[in-house]
């Protein structure tokens, strides 16, 4: 008999010395396990620190963009990181976000497919496109956890914001459509832009 048909016989055989109690608890231990090294996970790799400084090419060319610009650092100090913009805030899609995006970062970045500043400026259209795809079929969701329209003083914008919050309260527009180049520099169209495929 095989070395795996014997594991999974007993695997499936019923236990003679095993309570049904410490069976639960045993199961509980491990759900509460699985549960909070989840969050801690999910914690680790959402962080700024994280995001900015695990791969070569974040360190090097977008986390020094992103250090500059109003989402780091502003008059009321409110820092929105890189996981409250780009990853979704509900699970179990969380999950399975982080988990195709690292997959797809840790391939493109063993790649070297930005590993200079030429590839990066060479590929940052098509990454910025794939990413306002993203934004615009979500409806922006990630930026409207933040900025409430309903809750924003419209006296206090000027008339071009006014008109475009406008439209974007009667659904004819979402908020990546003006503001791109928020947290990182916003690329030109090059004169035959590839497609916004995968990093």
């Amino acid at each position: 008999m095989s070395m795996l048909r014997r594991f999974f016989r007993w695997l499936f055989t019923p236990s003679a010395s095993v309570s049904v109690f410490w069976l639960l608890l045993i199961g509980l231990l491990v759900g509460a396990a699985a549960t909070i090294g989840t969050q801690a996970m999910v914690h680790a790799t959402g962080s700024v620190e994280f995001c900015g400084g695990a791969c070569h090419s974040m360190r090097a060319f977008t986390m020094p963009e992103y250090t500059q610009s109003v989402h780091y650092s502003n008059r009321t100090g409110v820092r929105a990181g890189c996981s409250d913009c780009h990853v979704p805030q509900t699970y179990p899609r969380l999950l399975f976000y982080k988990a195709a995006a690292g997959i797809r970062d840790a391939i493109a970045e063993a790649r070297g497919v930005i590993s200079t500043k030429e590839k990066c400026e060479q590929h940052r259209w098509r990454m910025a496109n794939r990413v306002w795809d993203e934004m615009r079929a979500n409806n922006s969701e990630n930026g409207r956890s933040c900025h409430d329209p309903a809750a924003m003083a419209g006296d206090k914008q000027s008339e071009f914001a006014r008109k475009m919050h406008d439209e974007f309260k009667h659904g004819t527009s979402t908020c990546i459509d003006c503001h791109k180049g928020v947290a990182h520099a916003e690329p030109e169209e090059p004169a035959a832009a590839p497609s916004a495929t995968s990093k």
